[in-house]
C-alpha cells in the first residue's frame, strides 16, 4: 500500500530526525513483511496441525482480513489519543506474539484466537505504519512510500526463505513460529524506541504525530465517482495478491505434489518479482507511460495465473507465480498515483479511500479461490482471479495523466 507523490517542497536542509524516522519505519515494514510471509507460506502446515478441512480453511483465512479491517478502524481512535508511533510500538511486537501463538496451539479454538488477534493487530499495524509513512512523505516533499513497500517485499522474501528452511529441516510450527516471535518481537520493540522527528523535524523520544496530515486530508470531502474505476482496479489487484499469498504454497503441495520446503519458493519467487518490479517500475512508467505499464501488468498477471493453472510440475508453478508478481507490482502503485492526479489538492484523501479496497480484495480473494476449489479443483480456482485481473485492462485509460491544456492564443 503506497501513497501518491506529495507536492510539498523538500525541506532544506533535511533534518537528521527525518532520516532516522525513515530508517526506523523501513525496518518496521521489513519486519511486517517477514511476519506475514511466515504465516501465509505455512498455511499447509497450519492446516495439517489443526486438522482443518479444505472447506473450513477459507473461513479461517477470510477472518483475518475482516478483523484487519476492524483493527484498522479501531486504530483510528487510538491514534487520535496516543499517536501513530505509540500504536506501532505496541501492536508490532504483539503481532509477532500472535504468530507464535498460531504455532504453539493444538486445538481449533486456540488457532481461532491466535489468527483473530493476528488480524486485529495487523490492521492496526498497517494503518499506523502508512500514517507514519505518509506523514514522513509530506516532510520530505517527495514520494518515499514505494521504498517502504519495497522493504515489505524484502521482508517477505526473508520470511519465505526462513519458512522454506524450516520445512526442509522439519522444524515444526512450534519451533519455527516460536523462534520467529522470540527474535522479531524484540527487534520490533527496539525499532519502536528509536528517536522520531517531532512536528518541527527535531528528534524526540516521544510519540510522533506524523499521521496528522493524512487524517485531516481523509476527513475532507471529495467525490467517490471519479475514484470508482480505480477502486475496482485496486480490489482486483489485491484479490490476485490474496490468492497467491494464501494458496500458492498449498497449490504446489496438494495439486503439483511438491515437497513443502520447495513449495515455499512459489511465494518467494512472487515476492522477489514484486521487489524487482518496484525497483524498475518508475523507469518503465517514464519510458512507456502509465497506461501501457498498467495494461502490460494486468496482461502479465493474467498470464501468470493461466500458466499456474496449467502447470505440469512444481518448477512450472514457481515460475508462473513469479511471472504473476511482475504483473501485479505494476498495477498497485499506479492506482495510488492516478488517484493523486485526480485530486492533486487532496491526494491524501484519495489515497486514504483507495487504500480501503486492499481489504476488500483480501476479503474476496481467499474465499473466492477456496469456494471454487472446493466445488471443482484448485486449477479451476486460479482462473477466477485471472478473469478479475483481466478486468483491469479496460480500466487502464483511467490511469492516464490529465492532458495539459494548450495556452490560449490571441
Amino acid at each position: 500500500m503506497s501513497a501518491a507523490p506529495s507536492v510539498q517542497p523538500v525541506p532544506s536542509p533535511m533534518a537528521p530526525g527525518l532520516r532516522v524516522g525513515r530508517a526506523a519505519l523501513a525496518v518496521s515494514f521489513l519486519l511486517q513483511g517477514t511476519t506475514f510471509a511466515l504465516l501465509v507460506t505455512c498455511i499447509p502446515e497450519i492446516q495439517h496441525r489443526y486438522g482443518l478441512s479444505d472447506g473450513l480453511l477459507p473461513v479461517f483465512l477470510a477472518a483475518v482480513p475482516i478483523l484487519a479491517g476492524v483493527g484498522s478502524i479501531l486504530s483510528e481512535q487510538l491514534v487520535k489519543r496516543t499517536g501513530a508511533r505509540a500504536v506501532l510500538r505496541v501492536v508490532q511486537p504483539a503481532v509477532c506474539l500472535s504468530l507464535a501463538g498460531a504455532g504453539l496451539g493444538g486445538s481449533l479454538w486456540q488457532l481461532a484466537l491466535a489468527l483473530g488477534a493476528f488480524g486485529l493487530l495487523v490492521g492496526a499495524l498497517d494503518a499506523s505504519m502508512n500514517m507514519l509513512g505518509v506523514g514522513l512523505q509530506h516532510r520530505y516533499g517527495r514520494s518515499i512510500m514505494i521504498g517502504f513497500h519495497a522493504a515489505f517485499s524484502l521482508g517477505g522474501i526473508l520470511g519465505a526463505g526462513i519458512a522454506g528452511l524450516g520445512s526442509h529441516y522439519d522444524l515444526g510450527l512450534p519451533v519455527l513460529f516460536g523462534t520467529a516471535g522470540a527474535v522479531i518481537a524484540p527487534l520490533a520493540v527496539l525499532t519502536g524506541t528509536l528517536p522520531q522527528p517531532s512536528a518541527g523535524g527535531t528528534p524526540t523520544a516521544g510519540p510522533a504525530e506524523l499521521g496528522d496530515a493524512v487524517r485531516e486530508a481523509a476527513a475532507r470531502s471529495i467525490p467517490w465517482r471519479p475514484l470508482l474505476p480505480l477502486c475496482l482496479a485496486m480490489a482486483c489487484a489485491y484479490i490476485a495478491d490474496a490468492s497467491v499469498s494464501n494458496y500458492s504454497v498449498k497449490y504446489l503441495t496438494d495439486v503439483l505434489g511438491s515437497r513443502e520446503d520447495l513449495a515455499k519458493l512459489s511465494y518467494l519467487g512472487y515476492m522477489v518479482a514484486m521487489l524487482l518490479g518496484r525497483a524498475l517500475g518508475d523507469r518503465a512508467v517514464q519510458r512507456f507511460g502509465t497506461v501501457a505499464v498498467v495494461r502490460g501488468g494486468a496482461a502479465l498477471a493474467a498470464l501468470g495465473f493461466g500458466l499456474a493453472a496449467a502447470a505440469p510440475a512444481a518448477w512450472a508453478g514457481i515460475a508462473s507465480f513469479t511471472v504473476l508478481g511482475f504483473g501485479i507490482c505494476a498495477i498497485i502503485p499506479q492506482v495510488f498515483a492516478a488517484g493523486g492526479r485526480l485530486f492533486p489538492a487532496d491526494s491524501d484523501a484519495a489515497v486514504a479511500r483507495l487504500n480501503l479496497f486492499n481489504y476488500v480484495g483480501f476479503l474476496i480473494g481467499s474465499p473466492l479461490v477456496g469456494a471454487v476449489a472446493d466445488a471443482s479443483s484448485y486449477r479451476w480456482a486460479l482462473l477466477a482471479p485471472m478473469l478479475l485481473v483481466l478486468a483491469v485492462l479496460p480500466l487502464a485509460e483511467r490511469f492516464a495523466p490529465a492532458p495539459v491544456a494548450a495556452p490560449a492564443t490571441g
